[in-house]
């Protein structure tokens, strides 16, 4: 038998949900919180949250104008969360002019770019570079699926920056890898250094 929570513990935990995941929707808090769709509209308006996109319309408005490695239209996809030097959240709509050929399959260096840019975008520092990178794909990505990456710094010592990206499809792991980033005072700066 489920645990009946009174309307402000359902608000609480609505809003704690969405700080840990803001691509919920309406139907995903539903389930979460055992209320109607409708009820969940209801608490949005009384809790003054918008609906999905404009979320993610104020996460994108937001990131961008933290980010700092990068300028915003090198990065691929839409930046749509960013926590200098310590993780960042970027979305990609795939198209059939990412595909290989004839098939309907995403072609690799489109989710690597993804990934790549995400993880140097939440390096803060006036230019960041790409070390390293050891990545997996782990399935084929199709024409329409939408690309969710998530990256977080797990290792920082001086001018370096090891941080693992995850990419997930409907919650599927497509891809992932472990970026080093060097953050640099300037494009003349060098990469080398002692860890």
């Amino acid at each position: 038998m489920a645990l009946q929570l009174s309307k402000q513990e359902r608000h609480n935990k609505l809003i704690q949900l969405l700080k840990e995941d803001p691509f919920l929707t309406d139907e995903d808090l539903s389930n979460y919180l055992g209320v109607s769709v409708p009820t969940i509209r209801l608490y949005r308006t009384e809790l003054q949250i918008p609906e999905l996109r404009k979320r993610i319309k104020q996460l994108a408005q937001k990131s961008r104008e933290t980010i700092q490695s990068l300028d915003h239209e090198d990065v691929i996809g839409e930046l749509i969360d960013l926590e200098l030097n310590e993780r960042g959240i970027s979305t990609l709509e795939t198209s059939s002019s990412m595909t290989l050929g004839k098939s309907d399959v995403i072609r690799g260096n489109h989710i690597f770019a993804q990934a790549n840019s995400l993880a140097v975008a939440i390096v803060k520092s006036p230019f960041a570079l790409t070390g390293s990178a050891k990545v997996r794909y782990l399935r084929p990505v199709k024409v329409g699926e939408s690309l969710l990456a998530k990256g977080k710094v797990t290792k920082a010592k001086k001018k370096h920056f090891w941080i693992n990206i995850e990419t997930t499809c409907s919650d599927e792991k497509v891809f992932e890898g472990e970026f080093l980033i060097f953050a640099l005072e300037n494009e003349h700066d060098t990469m080398s250094g002692e860890l």
